[in-house]
């Protein structure tokens, strides 16, 4: 398929991409009865379930030792990591049971709680999906999840020439009244380019010729669609939004 022809959506499953976007995300929101703590870093992904690192002096690490389990909400933004404005590009919210992680026995460490998944939930462009816990436990996390920010600013400060020539596969009439054009998402399958407009936004997404295995594949794909016309639309993942202030 070339130019400007339109193609199917290739996305990973909602699993997959919740797996994703947690694997990318710096924080996250843990709610418990009685309990909010915002937590930085300290959360992993070593298997099939969610494992967050209390501190041993916090109140929840005492409450949870003390009660063994916990009814829990965890929360996670998606943000744009380039300055865009409307940089919320996805939601999650996970519940289930918070327990202490096997083999923690010395009180004075860190804490590692394991979240026994009930409901998950991954919403973006207005779009929820409800992902069962078996479907996520079994699923890994797009190969560009962990490098998609640092590959996106390095496309959006150093080679915006190269972003310029990406907008030349979109429809012309799709740029009519475009200011900018800023790189806003990237996984194995394609490269999201955000429109912007003097009052409201628009997203349209670009194909890769075939999926990526990983990051260093990226340049490669991008003079493969450049050079050989490559760059199918997808037929989906685009859409207006109104305007405001850069976050």
């Amino acid at each position: 398929m070339s130019g400007n022809q339109l193609a199917p959506v290739l996305a990973g499953s909602p699993a997959e991409r919740l797996r994703s976007l947690l694997v990318a995300a710096k924080s996250l929101s843990l709610h418990t009865p009685g309990h909010r703590a915002d937590l930085v870093g300290r959360h992993h992904l070593p298997s099939e379930r969610l494992i967050v690192e209390l501190p041993a002096v916090s109140c929840l690490a005492r409450h949870l030792r003390q009660s063994g389990e916990l009814v829990a909400l965890v929360e996670v933004t998606d943000l744009a990591p380039v300055p865009v404005r409307d940089r919320v590009r996805a939601r999650a919210t996970l519940t289930g049971w918070l327990t202490v992680a096997d083999g923690v026995a010395d009180a004075d460490a860190e804490l590692p709680a394991v979240l026994e998944l009930a409901t998950a939930e991954l919403v973006t462009a207005g779009t929820t999906a409800s992902i069962d816990p078996a479907a996520f436990a079994v699923a890994r996390p797009d190969p560009l999840a962990d490098s998609e920010a640092d590959l996106l600013c390095h496309l959006d400060d150093h080679h915006p020439e190269t972003v310029a020539l990406l907008s030349r596969l979109v429809p012309p009439g799709r740029l009519h009244g475009v200011r900018q054009i800023r790189p806003l998402a990237l996984d194995r399958f394609g490269i999201v380019l955000r429109l912007e407009h003097p009052d409201h936004d628009s997203d349209i997404r670009l194909c890769f010729p075939m999926p990526l295995r990983d990051g260093d594949q990226l340049a490669d794909a991008v003079q493969a669609m450049l050079d050989g016309g490559h760059g199918c639309l997808a037929s989906g993942n685009d859409g207006d939004r109104p305007g405001g202030r850069a976050a």
